[in-house]
């Protein structure tokens, strides 16, 4: 499985990633990004931000692998501030936490990323915010203290993207 940011590495330390992992995911892959391997940014956790991750992974991501039998793919989870200022975040962003990633299926289809996102909402796991990103070219989920529970749709307005609650 491939995780990154939209690219694939690890950050510049990748010796320094002490590589932790869980069922089906892994701390180097919930870190990994090609932008920050060219950019020579170093995407390495804090222990405090590693604690976020295992919680997203053990909490929403391996028990969601588990039900859908297959690969998931990780294509953006933890994200340094520069790093996440590079491919143009949210200054809030929960990447920057260690709380969220982009998930889409190995096949990368919008009909099989959809069965992620409805999955997540059946399985009623605890996530905080569930999103759909642009037509299920993605799907975002975060796991964090919030709960908030919110369920997302992502949409193109006037060249910006904007979220509305679905």
């Amino acid at each position: 499985m491939v995780g990154n940011d939209g690219d694939d590495c690890v950050g510049t330390n990748e010796k320094k990633i002490k590589v932790k992992n869980m069922k089906y995911f892994s701390i180097r892959e919930m870190t990994k990004s090609t932008t920050a391997i060219k950019r020579n940014i170093d995407n390495s956790p804090s222990k405090e931000v590693e604690r976020s991750l295992t919680a997203l992974v053990e909490k929403v991501l391996d028990p969601l692998r588990e039900a859908y039998g297959k690969p998931i793919i990780v294509t953006s989870g933890y994200r340094c501030p520069r790093l996440n200022k590079v491919v143009g975040g949210a200054v809030s962003s929960q990447h920057v936490k260690g709380e969220a990633a982009d998930i889409k299926s190995v096949q990368d289809t919008p009909e099989e990323n959809k069965k992620l996102f409805d999955l997540i909402v059946k399985l009623k796991l605890p996530f905080d915010q569930l999103i759909n990103e642009h037509n299920y070219d993605w799907v975002h989920v975060s796991f964090g203290a919030r709960h908030r529970r919110q369920k997302l749709k992502a949409v193109n307005k006037n060249g910006r993207t904007t979220y509305i609650n679905i």
